[in-house]
Protein backbone atom coordinates (compact mmCIF):
# COMPACT_ATOMS: atom_id res chain seq x y z
CA UNK A 1 0.00 0.00 0.00
CA UNK A 2 1.77 2.95 -0.74
CA UNK A 3 1.88 5.80 1.53
CA UNK A 4 -0.50 8.48 -0.60
CA UNK A 5 -3.39 5.62 0.56
CA UNK A 6 -2.42 6.26 4.06
CA UNK A 7 -2.51 9.80 4.19
CA UNK A 8 -6.56 9.80 4.30
CA UNK A 9 -7.12 7.45 7.05
CA UNK A 10 -5.27 9.64 9.88
CA UNK A 11 -6.54 13.19 11.34
CA UNK A 12 -3.41 15.10 11.94
CA UNK A 13 -2.85 18.02 14.23
CA UNK A 14 -6.09 20.56 13.30
CA UNK A 15 -7.94 18.51 11.59
CA UNK A 16 -8.40 16.33 15.02
CA UNK A 17 -11.98 17.30 16.14
CA UNK A 18 -11.89 15.93 20.03
CA UNK A 19 -11.74 18.49 22.44
CA UNK A 20 -9.19 16.47 24.63
CA UNK A 21 -6.95 13.63 23.72
CA UNK A 22 -5.25 10.52 25.11
CA UNK A 23 -1.42 10.53 24.24
CA UNK A 24 0.96 7.74 23.76
CA UNK A 25 4.63 7.95 22.03
CA UNK A 26 8.09 8.51 22.50
CA UNK A 27 9.43 10.48 25.35
CA UNK A 28 5.80 11.67 26.29
CA UNK A 29 4.09 10.91 29.19
CA UNK A 30 0.70 8.84 28.28
CA UNK A 31 -1.90 11.20 29.40
CA UNK A 32 -5.32 13.00 28.47
CA UNK A 33 -4.60 16.60 27.53
CA UNK A 34 -7.05 19.24 26.20
CA UNK A 35 -6.36 19.36 22.01
CA UNK A 36 -4.89 22.68 22.61
CA UNK A 37 -2.05 22.00 24.94
CA UNK A 38 -1.70 18.51 22.73
CA UNK A 39 -0.76 20.30 19.73
CA UNK A 40 1.41 22.47 21.55
CA UNK A 41 3.37 19.33 22.97
CA UNK A 42 3.72 18.10 19.74
CA UNK A 43 4.86 21.40 18.20
CA UNK A 44 7.46 21.92 20.66
CA UNK A 45 9.00 19.11 19.44
CA UNK A 46 8.91 19.95 15.82
CA UNK A 47 6.46 16.82 15.47
CA UNK A 48 2.87 15.97 14.92
CA UNK A 49 -0.19 14.86 16.35
CA UNK A 50 -1.30 11.67 14.78
CA UNK A 51 -4.81 10.55 15.47
CA UNK A 52 -4.24 6.87 15.94
CA UNK A 53 -7.10 5.98 16.99
CA UNK A 54 -10.56 8.07 16.83
CA UNK A 55 -13.24 5.82 18.09
CA UNK A 56 -11.23 5.54 21.66
CA UNK A 57 -12.76 7.89 24.41
CA UNK A 58 -10.60 10.16 23.92
CA UNK A 59 -9.43 9.59 20.65
CA UNK A 60 -5.71 8.50 21.22
CA UNK A 61 -2.93 10.30 19.27
CA UNK A 62 0.79 10.08 18.72
CA UNK A 63 3.43 12.70 18.90
CA UNK A 64 5.30 11.76 15.93
CA UNK A 65 6.45 13.32 12.90
CA UNK A 66 3.84 12.30 10.24
CA UNK A 67 6.17 11.44 7.36
CA UNK A 68 8.18 8.62 10.22
CA UNK A 69 4.87 7.28 10.91
CA UNK A 70 3.14 6.86 7.54
CA UNK A 71 6.62 5.03 6.87
CA UNK A 72 6.44 2.89 9.76
CA UNK A 73 3.14 1.53 9.01
CA UNK A 74 4.24 1.12 5.39
CA UNK A 75 6.92 -0.94 6.43
CA UNK A 76 4.97 -3.01 9.23
CA UNK A 77 2.53 -4.28 6.34
CA UNK A 78 5.31 -5.10 3.77
CA UNK A 79 6.27 -7.14 6.61
CA UNK A 80 3.12 -8.93 7.43
CA UNK A 81 2.90 -9.75 3.43
CA UNK A 82 6.30 -11.10 3.65
CA UNK A 83 5.18 -13.32 6.86
CA UNK A 84 2.16 -14.78 4.70
CA UNK A 85 2.93 -18.15 3.39
CA UNK A 86 1.06 -18.75 0.20
CA UNK A 87 -0.56 -22.38 -0.53
CA UNK A 88 -1.16 -24.34 -3.30
CA UNK A 89 -3.68 -26.97 -3.53
CA UNK A 90 -3.11 -29.55 -6.05
CA UNK A 91 -5.96 -31.91 -7.09
CA UNK A 92 -5.14 -35.94 -8.01
CA UNK A 93 -8.36 -37.81 -8.63
CA UNK A 94 -8.95 -41.65 -9.10
CA UNK A 95 -11.37 -44.22 -9.86
CA UNK A 96 -12.27 -46.35 -7.18
CA UNK A 97 -10.60 -49.41 -9.52
CA UNK A 98 -7.32 -48.02 -10.89
CA UNK A 99 -4.54 -49.79 -11.82
CA UNK A 100 -1.24 -49.90 -10.75
CA UNK A 101 0.13 -48.45 -13.26
CA UNK A 102 -2.18 -45.37 -13.54
CA UNK A 103 -1.81 -44.96 -9.71
CA UNK A 104 2.45 -44.98 -10.01
CA UNK A 105 2.00 -41.77 -12.42
CA UNK A 106 0.00 -40.10 -10.13
CA UNK A 107 1.80 -41.06 -7.32
CA UNK A 108 4.92 -39.90 -8.95
CA UNK A 109 3.36 -36.35 -9.23
CA UNK A 110 1.76 -35.87 -5.90
CA UNK A 111 5.31 -36.34 -5.03
CA UNK A 112 6.53 -33.69 -6.90
CA UNK A 113 3.83 -31.49 -5.62
CA UNK A 114 4.92 -32.14 -1.92
CA UNK A 115 8.31 -31.67 -2.52
CA UNK A 116 7.48 -28.02 -4.35
CA UNK A 117 5.74 -27.27 -0.88
CA UNK A 118 2.00 -27.31 -2.37
CA UNK A 119 -0.79 -29.38 -0.77
CA UNK A 120 -1.97 -32.50 -2.13
CA UNK A 121 -5.94 -33.01 -2.62
CA UNK A 122 -6.37 -36.70 -3.91
CA UNK A 123 -10.10 -38.18 -4.17
CA UNK A 124 -11.60 -41.02 -5.59
CA UNK A 125 -14.56 -39.97 -7.84
CA UNK A 126 -17.70 -42.75 -7.74
CA UNK A 127 -19.71 -42.51 -10.93
CA UNK A 128 -23.11 -43.90 -10.47
CA UNK A 129 -23.29 -47.88 -8.97
CA UNK A 130 -19.44 -47.34 -8.38
CA UNK A 131 -20.30 -45.73 -5.04
CA UNK A 132 -20.64 -49.57 -3.46
CA UNK A 133 -16.73 -49.58 -3.99
CA UNK A 134 -16.45 -46.82 -1.61
CA UNK A 135 -14.45 -48.98 1.17
CA UNK A 136 -12.21 -50.09 -1.54
CA UNK A 137 -11.80 -46.26 -2.87
CA UNK A 138 -11.06 -45.55 1.15
CA UNK A 139 -7.90 -48.10 0.82
CA UNK A 140 -6.52 -46.56 -1.72
CA UNK A 141 -6.30 -43.47 -0.94
CA UNK A 142 -4.46 -44.60 2.61
CA UNK A 143 -2.70 -46.59 0.01
CA UNK A 144 -1.61 -43.09 -1.38
CA UNK A 145 -0.82 -41.59 2.09
CA UNK A 146 1.30 -44.33 3.06
CA UNK A 147 3.25 -44.70 0.15
CA UNK A 148 3.76 -40.69 0.43
CA UNK A 149 4.46 -40.45 3.70
CA UNK A 150 8.63 -39.40 3.58
CA UNK A 151 7.07 -36.55 1.69
CA UNK A 152 3.62 -35.32 3.09
CA UNK A 153 1.17 -35.66 6.32
CA UNK A 154 -2.30 -36.40 6.10
CA UNK A 155 -4.11 -33.18 7.18
CA UNK A 156 -7.18 -34.45 6.39
CA UNK A 157 -8.46 -38.42 6.58
CA UNK A 158 -11.02 -40.19 3.48
CA UNK A 159 -14.42 -38.39 3.69
CA UNK A 160 -17.27 -38.73 1.38
CA UNK A 161 -18.62 -35.75 0.13
CA UNK A 162 -21.23 -36.36 -2.65
CA UNK A 163 -19.85 -38.63 -4.83
CA UNK A 164 -15.96 -37.95 -3.94
CA UNK A 165 -13.94 -39.49 -1.00
CA UNK A 166 -11.38 -36.64 -0.18
CA UNK A 167 -7.99 -37.03 1.79
CA UNK A 168 -5.59 -34.10 2.21
CA UNK A 169 -1.76 -33.93 2.21
CA UNK A 170 0.55 -30.87 3.32
CA UNK A 171 4.03 -30.88 2.87
CA UNK A 172 6.57 -32.46 5.92
CA UNK A 173 9.25 -29.56 5.03
CA UNK A 174 6.22 -26.67 4.17
CA UNK A 175 4.47 -27.47 6.93
CA UNK A 176 6.83 -27.38 9.78
CA UNK A 177 8.22 -23.87 8.07
CA UNK A 178 4.51 -22.73 7.96
CA UNK A 179 4.44 -23.89 11.68
CA UNK A 180 6.70 -21.31 12.60
CA UNK A 181 4.94 -17.96 10.76
CA UNK A 182 2.27 -16.07 11.97
CA UNK A 183 0.10 -15.25 9.75
CA UNK A 184 -1.14 -18.11 6.86
CA UNK A 185 -3.59 -16.74 3.98
CA UNK A 186 -6.13 -18.84 2.71
CA UNK A 187 -5.45 -21.87 0.42
CA UNK A 188 -5.45 -20.77 -2.81
CA UNK A 189 -7.43 -24.11 -5.11
CA UNK A 190 -5.73 -24.94 -8.08
CA UNK A 191 -6.98 -27.59 -9.81
CA UNK A 192 -4.58 -30.29 -11.84
CA UNK A 193 -5.18 -33.14 -13.90
CA UNK A 194 -3.36 -35.62 -13.96
CA UNK A 195 -3.72 -38.39 -17.07
CA UNK A 196 -1.41 -41.09 -18.01
CA UNK A 197 -1.22 -42.03 -21.23
CA UNK A 198 -3.90 -43.64 -23.21
CA UNK A 199 -3.76 -47.30 -22.04
CA UNK A 200 -7.30 -49.08 -21.60
CA UNK A 201 -10.61 -47.77 -21.06
CA UNK A 202 -11.02 -47.41 -17.16
CA UNK A 203 -13.63 -48.24 -15.29
CA UNK A 204 -14.91 -45.61 -12.71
Amino acid sequence: MKNDSLKGQYRINEQIRAKEVRIVGDEVEPNVYPIAQALKLAEEREVDLVEISPNAQPPVCRVIDYSKFLYQLKKRQKEQKAKQVKVNVKEIRFGPQTDDHDYNFKLKHAKGFLEEGDKVKAYVFFKGRSILFKEQGEVLLLRFANDLEEYGKVEQLPVLEGKRMIIMLTPKKAGAAAASKPAVSKPVVKKVVVTPKPKTEESE
